[in-house]
């Protein structure tokens, strides 16, 4: 993808050398940079990780297939993201595990 140039100018994720820190880093230094130039910057920052855990999976395989036509290798994908997702959570000794 890299040859090709499709990731976005400013994506971080699967970029060699380019980390969680390296991004954090420079959105920083772009927002100190429009302080300092007496702009006005909004930060949005939002957090899907959980994003599909509320919703019933085979529900929205279905609506994916029948509403949006999304089939084969790309269906096949979506399955495999959501299938054997798991959470755990532990305070102290006691743990708890959800297995979707």
């Amino acid at each position: 993808m890299l040859v090709n140039q499709l990731f976005p100018e400013f994506q971080s994720v699967g970029r060699q050398h380019h980390s969680t820190e390296m991004a954090l880093v420079k959105v920083k230094n772009y927002l100190l940079m429009n302080m300092d130039s007496g702009h006005v910057t909004l930060l949005v920052l939002m957090d899907l990780s959980a994003a599909f855990d509320v919703v019933d999976h085979s529900v929205l395989l279905l609506r994916l297939q029948s509403t949006f036509g999304i089939e084969g290798k790309a269906l096949s994908w979506f399955q495999s993201s959501l299938k054997g997702r798991s959470q755990q959570i532990s305070i102290n000794v006691h743990s708890q595990r959800n297995l979707n």
